[in-house]
Order: structure tokens, then C-alpha cells, then sequence
């Protein structure tokens, strides 16, 4: 069982030819909702690999609420830990340029009043053995009282540390797994790596000196993992992407369900980077995101 705690949002997307510099304006070329949030989307990923999810947040009172909730239900996931607040419910403006870059604006709304009750109050429903997945798109206090509550109750905790915020440093010590890209695992590490094998190179210092797991998305240059002393890089599928914004948590969540189903690490590894990578192949987050059945054919 997945338990994720996280934000949930509705996206508001403007696609351009490319992405404006400061101060400029660009004519856009399509405007799209679509649902999102980073716990959203990694909840939906999980359940489309084939997990049973829970998923724990906060929506608001406004037309948004039930929009934002839509694929989820659809996919069967149990949302019976989310509130309704008065309030807007989150939301995220994107702008996704013709090479498939992006760039996001996050409006809180509702996220920002998950409660560290409301995480103990999950995880304290979760057994020995089960998955809880992050992010740091909801506060800080939640997010620590549910990594503190993972490790008294054996529980598995993934951390992705997107969106970086002033509490990552303090707060990966305390997840078992860390999944980062390279411009997050640089606040970690204590600098930024160019090449892939300088990547590497810091994936390992930094594993040496913890004993963490660490997970480093690279976009189009594959993934690096470190586990019991290893560091190991899995490449990713040769794409052209339409649309970035989701892969990353298609990653995260494909990784929680092959974890949580005992999969063999390395294959968790390699078929989450296999469906991060599908869903560059559509527009917006949680429509993007691959079903188990089209991962496995690319295997």
C-alpha cells in the first residue's frame, strides 16, 4: 500500500513557440487545464503502474476542487484523507515552450494548510512495509512529522525534494530514499556536476558520506542511483518531447509502486526512468502520465 502525502492542483498551461525572457511578452498558441500537483501526480502515477494509493491534501471550496480531484477518483484511488478548507484550491501556471521546456508558477491555496496532524494522521493508518511518497510542494512541518512518524513505524519514506525550498537539507536526512534532479542534488551536495560522470562522482561522495539512497533524474541523460555502497546509471529512452512537466513525478510514482511490490531495485529503477520518459510524449502533468500496460512494452 502507497500512502502520498502532497499537494493537489489544477494547471493552468499556455504553450508558446518559446519561453519568454524577463520583461518580455510572447504570443501563446494553446491554453489547456489540466490536473496536477505534485502529490497528485505522483499519487496517479503510482496507481497507473498498478499500486493501491492513498492520497492525503487539501483542496479548496471553489470550482477547482472537484476538477482537480477528477483522475484520481477515475484511477480508484482512495482519497478519503482529503480535506475540503474554505479557500482556493491550488493551482499552478505553466508555460511550455516549442522544445518542450517549462517554466511554473505555484499558487499554494489549500496546500498550504496540510497540517502536520494530518500527516501523522496517515501515516499512523500505514502497516510495516508500506510506501509513503513527499514532496515539498505542501509545509514543512507536515512533511517532517511524516518522515518522523515513517521511521518509528518501519514504514518506507520517499522524499522527492522538488520544488527546493530552504528545508531540504534539514529534511532528506530523515527519508530513506531521495529522489532529486541535478539542480536539487547540487543544494545537497554542495555543488553543481556538468558532466555525467562528474554527477556520478558526486552521487557516490555523497553516499559514502550518508549511507542514503539517492535517485538523480537527468532528463535526457538517464538516471543515477546509489544503494548499499553502488552507484549505478540507467539511461533513458530517446524521445522528442512535447511536454517535460510531468515526468518527474511519473518517475517518482512508478518508482514507489515497483518498491512497494517488491520489484528488484534496478528493474524499479529502469521502468520508472521508461515511464518518466513516456510522459514527455503528451501535454500536461496527470493526462501525460503512462499506463503500466504501455511501460511495460517499452521494457
Amino acid at each position: 500500500m502507497i500512502t502520498v502525502i502532497g499537494s493537489i492542483n489544477m494547471d493552468l498551461i499556455a504553450t508558446t513557440p518559446r519561453l519568454p525572457e524577463p520583461g518580455e511578452t510572447v504570443a501563446g498558441t494553446d491554453f489547456a487545464t489540466a490536473q496536477g500537483g505534485k502529490g497528485a501526480n505522483q499519487a496517479l502515477a503510482a496507481q497507473r503502474a498498478g499500486a493501491s494509493v492513498k492520497m492525503c491534501g487539501a483542496v479548496g471550496d471553489d470550482a477547482f476542487a472537484g476538477e482537480a480531484l477528477a483522475l484520481l477518483d477515475e484511477a480508484g484511488a482512495d482519497l478519503s484523507l482529503i480535506r475540503h478548507i474554505d479557500g482556493p484550491t491550488g493551482t499552478a501556471l505553466i508555460l511550455v515552450g516549442g522544445d518542450g521546456e517549462n517554466m511554473i508558477a505555484v499558487i499554494p491555496g489549500a496546500n498550504g494548510q496540510v497540517t502536520a496532524e494530518d500527516a501523522e494522521n496517515a501515516v499512523a493508518a500505514m502497516a510495516t512495509g508500506d510506501t509513503l511518497v513527499l514532496q515539498m510542494e505542501i509545509p514543512e512541518a507536515a512533511i517532517e512529522a511524516a518522515l518522523k512518524a515513517a521511521r518509528a513505524r518501519s514504514v518506507r519514506s520517499v522524499l522527492n525534494i522538488a520544488p527546493l525550498t530552504d528545508a531540504v537539507e534539514r529534511l532528506a536526512p530523515l527519508a530513506d530514499i531521495v529522489i532529486a534532479n541535478e539542480t536539487e542534488f547540487a543544494r545537497l551536495s554542495g555543488r553543481p556536476a556538468e558532466t555525467l560522470e562528474a554527477a556520478r562522482a558526486e552521487v557516490e561522495v555523497l553516499h559514502g558520506r550518508t549511507g542514503q539512497c539517492l535517485i538523480v533524474t537527468l532528463g535526457g541523460d538517464g538516471v543515477l542511483w546509489a544503494r548499499d555502497g553502488k552507484v549505478e546509471h540507467v539511461p533513458s529512452l530517446k524521445i522528442k518531447p512535447v511536454d517535460t512537466v510531468g515526468a518527474g513525478d511519473t518517475f517518482c510514482g512508478y518508482l514507489a509502486q515497483g518498491l512497494d511490490a517488491g520489484m528488484e531495485f534496478a528493474t524499479a529503477i529502469r521502468r520508472a526512468a521508461v515511464a518518466g520518459a513516456l510522459a514527455c510524449l503528451k501535454p500536461g502533468a496527470q493526462p501525460s502520465i503512462p499506463l503500466s500496460a504501455d511501460v511495460d512494452a517499452r521494457l
